[in-house]
């Protein structure tokens, strides 16, 4: 297979499965999910889609096992779209890059803070404020 067709493969899975979520799934557990991207083995027998949820990680697994109940379905609809002799078996993954970087940047946010907070200690001890590099103008 070439790398060619199956990022193409690759593309339709995520659009179909992403449209049907959307507007087909009856599943009340399957809510508030984005579908970010997917991934398909060469041999185009296998698809591993990435989603996120908003929720917490109870939100997650019923997400999960609502996408688990639906993959039949959602390969139904693959293999309408595709018309290839195989479809790919679905597996779901969940991608939690979107919440590691929000845990990073407000972990970020707090060691400024607190940097921030030990200057002015520090110079409210030496009973001089810190100077910022700005000249102050004087008549």
């Amino acid at each position: 297979m070439s790398v060619h067709r199956s990022l193409r493969v690759a593309e339709a899975v995520r659009e179909v499965v992403a449209t049907a979520i959307l507007t087909e799934v009856s599943d009340p557990r399957v809510r508030n999910v984005t579908v970010l991207s997917a991934e398909v083995t060469p041999d185009l027998r296998y698809a591993k889609v990435f989603f996120t949820v908003t929720g917490d990680d109870r939100e997650e697994k019923r997400v999960m096992h609502g996408l688990q109940s639906a993959r039949g379905f959602l390969q139904k609809k693959i293999a309408a779209r595709l018309q290839t002799r195989i479809t790919p078996e679905l597996r779901f993954e969940i991608d939690n890059s979107a919440r590691r970087t929000m845990e990073i940047l407000k972990s970020i946010e707090l060691s400024i803070a607190e940097d921030n907070i030990a200057r002015s200690q520090s110079a409210e001890s030496t009973g001089h404020a810190e100077d910022d590099g700005i000249e102050s103008e004087t008549d």
